[in-house]
């Protein structure tokens, strides 16, 4: 598949997760958690371990600061209150089911084709003099470096650029693919779907 195709419906699977009603959000996330655990747990794991510090602030931001009633009554003061871990419970399921879904996404796309992907997604940007070959090929330079790198030069942009072998620069190529008849069948299914949507929001 196409990688515009796959960042279309990756995008729309984020979008929806924003927009689920509690009652769905539970399965979602617990959906996103098993696909993400199955199909890419190293990465999982990886991205959860770097935002649990902001998990942890969403817990207490919403679960202290949110009035409502006390979930320990004897201490209403020190108590978080039920409205309160309700909302952080909601919103910290929210990111992570988005992590796990960028967890996904960096497992199905190597960098080259995601990089191929946003260059695609990027080009309109040319209309305003921005050039999206270089956005592509900067994103492909820091996706493809950042986490290789080590060494006392890591911190040293320009030894990325150096084969180790050669000591020569190392070309950067940026990969291109050709839309198949499965990627024009789903933009198709995208765009009626988008127009019915439209359709039945006007008729209400």
């Amino acid at each position: 598949m196409h990688p515009v195709v796959v960042l279309t419906l990756w995008l729309l699977g984020v979008s929806l997760i924003q927009l689920l009603s509690a009652a769905w959000l539970g399965g979602a996330v617990a959906a996103c958690l098993l696909a993400g655990l199955v199909f890419a747990p190293q990465r999982v794991k990886r991205l959860i371990r770097r935002v649990r510090v902001l998990l942890l602030a969403i817990f207490v931001l919403f679960a202290w600061f949110t009035p409502g009633a006390a979930v320990v009554v004897d201490w209403p003061l020190l108590s978080p209150t039920r409205e309160g871990v309700s909302l952080a419970l909601e919103h910290g399921g929210r990111l992570v089911a988005v992590v796990c879904c960028v967890a996904l996404l960096l497992e199905a796309l190597p960098p080259v084709r995601l990089v191929g992907g946003l260059h695609v997604a990027c080009r309109p940007l040319a209309l305003i003099g921005i050039s999206p070959e270089r956005l592509a090929l900067r994103l492909l330079l820091v996706l493809h470096y950042v986490e290789t790198a080590g060494g006392s030069d890591a911190h040293d942009w320009r030894t990325w650029l150096v084969d180790d072998d050669t000591g020569a620069a190392t070309p950067m190529v940026l990969h291109r693919e050709s839309y198949g008849p499965a990627d024009v069948a789903v933009i198709a299914l995208l765009v009626v779907g988008t127009l019915l949507w439209f359709a039945l929001r006007a008729w209400r």
